[in-house]
C-alpha cells in the first residue's frame, strides 16, 4: 500500500531533528564555558533556541499523537525522548519504524473534509 506524508508527522520530524540540534549545540556551548572557560555566547544562543525548540518539540508531539492516533505510551516516549541529548532522533526513528509516521494512502483519502464529508484526493 502507498504511503503519503503528513503534514503533522513532517512538522513532528523536523522539531526532532531541530531539537536534537539545538541539545548539541547547547552541549558545545557549556563545553566552552565550562570546561574551556573561554566564552559563554554558545550557552546564550543555543539555551534560548533549545528552549524555544523543546517547547515546540513538547507541543508538536502531543499534536502528532492525538492526530496520528499514537496512543499513550508511544506519545508518552516520543515526550521522554526530549530530555536525554539526541534521544529525539532515536524517538523519530521508531515511530517511523512502526509506522507511526505514515498514513496508508486509503485512510488519506477517506479524511473527512471540513464540512464533514469524506473528500477524495
Amino acid at each position: 500500500m502507498k504511503r503519503v506524508t503528513n503534514p503533522d508527522a513532517q512538522a513532528f520530524r523536523i522539531a526532532a531533528f531541530l531539537e536534537a540540534a539545538t541539545w548539541a549545540g547547547l552541549l558545545v556551548g557549556m563545553f566552552l564555558k565550562y570546561v574551556t572557560k573561554t566564552t559563554e555566547v554558545g550557552v546564550q544562543v543555543f539555551g534560548q533556541a533549545h528552549g524555544l525548540v523543546f517547547l515546540a518539540y513538547a507541543a508538536l508531539t502531543v499534536v502528532a499523537g492525538i492526530r496520528l492516533r499514537w496512543g499513550w505510551w508511544p506519545t508518552l516516549v516520543a515526550l521522554a525522548a526530549s530530555v536525554p541529548p539526541m534521544f529525539t532522533l532515536l524517538a523519530e526513528r521508531w515511530l517511523h519504524r512502526t509506522g507511526r509516521l505514515d498514513v496508508p494512502a486509503g485512510r488519506a483519502a477517506a479524511e473527512p473534509a471540513p464540512g464533514g464529508e469524506p473528500v477524495e484526493r
